[in-house]
């Protein structure tokens, strides 16, 4: 298993409980490949530094979760297809 850092943008007009439906979900896609999620950062709604799919700002959240070397090929293939999301990049921890 290894350290991975996810951190996605939802459209700014999702309401907080569709924002944890979709960190729920996530979760869920995780625990299914038998990863294991770890600390999640809410960061907020932030200005973006182009405009997105017609926004200006999103909310951002970070996942620390660990899994297979095969897993965040099928999650970054899960998270194209989510309509909420509107940018996401998964990127592997250095090992400390």
């Amino acid at each position: 298993m290894r350290a991975y850092e996810l951190l996605y943008i939802v459209k700014p007009t999702l309401d907080e409980e569709a924002r944890e439906a979709v960190l729920n979900s996530i979760k869920e896609i995780i625990a299914s490949a038998n990863g294991e999620v770890g600390e999640v950062d809410v960061w907020g709604s932030r200005k973006l530094a182009y405009p997105i799919q017609k926004f200006r700002d999103g909310v951002y959240t970070l996942v620390n979760f660990k899994a297979s070397v095969d897993f965040p090929k099928e999650l970054d293939r899960r998270l194209k297809i989510s309509e909420d999301i509107i940018r996401h990049v998964i990127v592997v921890q250095d090992e400390k």
